[in-house]
């Protein structure tokens, strides 16, 4: 009898996941409660689908279902496949099965999209088929219905990783934890911190953990038996990398390596790029390809993007930065008198974690969104100026008349984007926009 999957979401892990179970042998049905974009794709290749219901007869009827990350645990329909022990995976968890790949996985609060792709730019350069997938550029399931590759570079988020059963990275990576999402998680850290950890699940002794040293939420709970390399800028190691005298230091398998020069500045930067060249290390990759792609790497669109230089005042768009971990690097990096635009759809953020950078690094904040009183009463009186702005174009028109020559001006915004634009893309690109436009 064929198996039956249901596939709930129909956004890029859903579809893709719906025409690997096809090439399967599968039958397949996709149920979305919005409206689906792809329909003609589902429809050219005889997969049923609904959008705007859930229907429970044929979504009970499933042997196993996928479910889109952005879904819920809490939803009914979810309930009712649990109650039926009907089982329930990622789009990540199911692609895995179709795969002789390599798998690199990347988690953490921060700086995973910088940290998937410079490890896919750096196995490129040395010559392999890479595919950079997850959380960041093409689906996994899709991108492998009609093919295979050397490596696969993943960026799992925490929904990711809670729908995982099977799944094993040969090389896993930990780069913070800090709290974020926590609604998701019934406001408890540790439930997060434990769905973070979960990307070590089912790795063998033959198989790697890179982590962050400095972060004392992995350092002190990290439970694998899997090889454990870790990184430090304050630290060092005979079996890992750390950060001294200006340059990253690679110790493994008693083999040593430097990295002077990194494209990537800032001590966020120097995390990734330490993270990365362990698992360069770890995978043989020489000395010279490692160090030339860490050099000439271009950064993720939004994250401390330099847009343009407007009357010899720089503009950087963080638009990515969508916690207060974030935003604490960023104004880490800057190294100029910096105004601030920040505000939007408040985590239940504690800005005061960020007041003794602000009050070094910030000359004037501009608000904008939703969420502007905690920032008001947090920096009042430690910066010269705080104005709220109605539009991206307001706003970046405040600090262009805050700004002076040799300063910069820094969208970080610290929240989500959903009261004021449809994502944070979205919100980066008005930001350029109107910077464009002065």
């Amino acid at each position: 009898m064929m198996k039956k999957l249901v596939v709930l979401g129909a956004g890029e892990s859903g579809i893709g996941a719906a025409l690997l179970a096809k090439k399967n042998k599968y039958d397949v049905f996709v149920s979305d409660k919005g409206i689906i974009t792809e329909k003609s794709v589902l429809s050219n290749n005889d997969i049923r689908w609904e959008e705007g219901v859930h229907t429970k007869h044929d979504i009970l009827s499933a042997t196993e279902v996928v479910k889109s990350p952005g879904i819920p645990d809490s939803i009914e329909i979810i309930q009712d496949l649990k109650s039926k022990g009907i089982p329930i995976l990622s789009e990540v968890e199911f692609a895995f099965r179709y795969t002789k790949a390599k798998i690199i996985a990347i988690t953490g609060t921060n700086g995973k999209t910088t940290t998937t792709l410079l490890i896919g730019h750096i196995l490129k350069r040395a010559g392999y088929d890479v595919l950079v997938a997850g959380n960041v550029g093409a689906g996994f399931a899709r991108s492998i219905v009609d093919r295979d590759y050397d490596f696969i570079v993943l960026e799992l988020s925490s929904f990711q990783l809670d729908g995982i059963e099977k799944f094993k990275a040969d090389i896993s990576i930990i780069l913070n934890i800090t709290p974020d999402h926590l609604d998701r998680y019934e406001n408890d850290f540790e439930k997060y911190i434990q769905s973070k950890f979960r990307i070590t699940k089912n790795q063998k002794s033959e198989d790697i953990i890179i982590y962050n040293y400095d972060d004392e939420n992995i350092r002190n709970k990290i439970e694998t038996q899997a090889k454990k390399l870790p990184f430090s800028l304050y630290k060092t190691f005979d079996e890992g990398a750390f950060y001294k005298d200006k340059q990253i230091n690679i110790n493994i398998n008693k083999n040593k390596m430097t990295i002077q020069e990194l494209a990537l500045q800032g001590k966020h930067n120097v995390y990734n790029s330490m993270a990365a060249a362990v698992a360069s290390r770890v995978l043989e990759i020489k000395d010279f390809i490692t160090r030339q792609s860490l050099l000439d790497f271009q950064n993720v669109e939004h994250r401390l993007e330099h847009v343009i230089n407007v009357h010899g005042i720089e503009f950087i768009n963080d638009s990515k930065a969508t916690n207060i971990n974030s935003v604490w690097y960023a104004l880490e990096s800057m190294h100029k008198n910096t105004v601030w635009i920040v505000g939007g759809v408040d985590k239940g953020n504690d800005y005061s974690e960020l007041l003794n950078l602000v009050k070094t690094k910030v000359k004037a904040i501009v608000c904008i969104g939703e969420s502007t009183k905690n920032i008001h009463r947090t920096f009042a009186g430690h910066v010269d100026k705080i104005v709220d702005a109605k539009s991206m174009h307001e706003a970046v028109g405040f600090s262009y008349q805050l700004a002076q020559k040799g300063d910069a001006v820094l969208l970080s915004p610290a929240c989500a984007s959903f009261d004021m634009f449809s994502n944070f893309e979205h919100r980066g690109l008005e930001f350029k926009k109107s910077v464009r436009s002065l």
